[in-house]
């Protein structure tokens, strides 16, 4: 067999844990006022599937925060964000740390901000509420259950929404009743200036939710939703950047299904390029959405839109072969978990991307004509225009809510073109 079952996996792990919990904690000395609760910190860690390692990393930044906070006088009760940021900031002089006269790595305050959440956990430091923009933290609670209420946004694109609001409206200001059009337009070009197309109609699209949301409730001015100002670009502009379907096979190939983490992207990029699913439909994927009696999958578009999509042999084998052989064993509902400690679904549509993108380099892809997983949706549907499949039968198995998306990969139905194309017309003399 190619893996351990789990309970060997599991006994093999707790005699190694057992055996090396010292050779972890052999880095952690001198730690200061957090010394007593560096100990509970690594057990958590471990309990939790961290390596022997990857444990001492964390157990070792921990300490270095209590000889900084002891450098500067400081307890464990008097620890406030303000001093983590300074920490965080710091050109460490501290003894026993290597990278001497450095700012902390964004990896390292990682660790060491998951040290303090530690620390708020079993009630040493109070436990800090996110600071808001006075007069709004009901506003955009409502707002929030407004776009899932009324508009049945999905909760991912609720989250972006939220997000990107959260970002204007310190400039926006407290108090929608003052809202104007010069307002509202400049704000926005402050958010977007430099930005990508893409990036700066997220900002568009979520501004101008937020303000008909402003509107409705009769909270500004009404009608102000249309004063956002338009991105500039061609409809349909662009042709679909899509993968040969050769490449496709390589790209698939190119795992490594001796290793777990391996056995979980082949499963992936088979959906994504079988099915033409969005890179969110895998991170939302539940395991009561597999019918393997009828040999579906169920999926939810946008808008909450529910669609059941047959599911092709070789992408049903490979979740199949991810569940028993590879998926740790948990009670989290999700398919597609992380393979890195802890164990917990994947987070957002980037990390399925990210997949994507190292099968790119995995397989000798140079330069394709993008590196997410939208790659492998445009190639499966140029695939099927190419086969001859009806546009109806695309746009229902793409989920798409408007023809003209459909539509936009007839730009490359390169056959059915020259059949309409009109020759160019001669010069006519006068």
């Amino acid at each position: 067999m190619l893996f351990q079952t789990a309970a060997t996996r599991a006994a093999k792990e707790e005699i190694m844990r057992s055996y090396n919990f010292e050779n972890v904690m052999e880095g952690v000395h001198s730690a200061g006022c957090v010394q007593p609760y560096i100990q509970g910190f690594v057990e958590i860690l471990l309990n939790k599937g961290y390596s022997l390692l990857c444990t001492r990393d964390y157990a070792r930044s921990a300490a270095h925060l209590g000889r900084w906070m002891g450098n500067h006088g400081l307890e464990t009760k008097d620890l406030t964000e303000q001093h983590i940021k300074k920490f965080c900031r710091h050109k460490c002089r501290c003894s026993g740390v290597c990278a001497a006269g450095r700012q902390p790595s964004q990896r390292y305050v990682r660790r060491v901000r998951r040290f303090v959440d530690y620390l708020r956990q079993i009630g040493i430091l109070p436990v800090n509420s996110i600071a808001a923009v006075p007069g709004d933290s009901h506003s955009l609670d409502e707002y929030r259950n407004w776009m899932q209420r009324q508009c049945g946004l999905a909760e991912r694109t609720i989250s972006r929404y939220d997000r990107l609001v959260t970002e204007m409206l310190p400039q926006l200001g407290g108090d929608p009743s003052l809202y104007d059009a010069s307002l509202v337009r400049g704000v926005l070009l402050d958010h977007v200036r430099g930005k990508g197309t893409v990036y700066a109609k997220s900002y568009v699209t979520a501004l101008r939710s937020y303000l008909k949301y402003l509107s409705g409730t009769g909270q500004c001015k009404p009608g102000l939703n249309r004063a956002v100002p338009t991105i500039p670009q061609w409809k349909l502009s662009d042709l679909p950047r899509y993968l040969a379907p050769e490449d496709v096979e390589r790209v698939i190939d190119a795992c490594d299904l001796n290793k777990p983490h391996g056995i979980r992207d082949q499963a992936i990029l088979l959906l994504l390029a079988r099915l033409g699913l969005r890179a969110g439909d895998i991170v939302s994927m539940c395991l009561d959405d597999l019918n393997w009696e009828a040999g579906t999958l169920k999926v939810y578009g946008k808008n909450r839109k529910e669609v059941i999509l047959p599911l092709a042999q070789d992408a049903g084998d490979a979740v199949l072969r991810y569940l028993v052989e590879a998926r740790p064993t948990t009670d989290i509902d999700r398919v597609f978990l992380c393979a890195n400690a802890p164990i917990r679904p994947l987070a957002r549509s980037a990390t399925v991307s990210s997949v994507v993108m190292l099968a790119l380099r995995r397989a000798g892809i140079v330069d394709p004509p993008s590196c997410g997983a939208h790659l492998l949706r445009h190639s499966a549907a140029t695939a099927m225009i190419r086969s001859g499949i009806s546009y109806d039968a695309i746009a229902t198995m793409l989920r798409h809510q408007s023809a003209d998306m459909t539509a936009y990969y007839a730009k490359v139905d390169v056959e059915l073109l020259l059949q309409v194309a009109q020759p160019w017309p001669e010069d006519v003399s006068c």
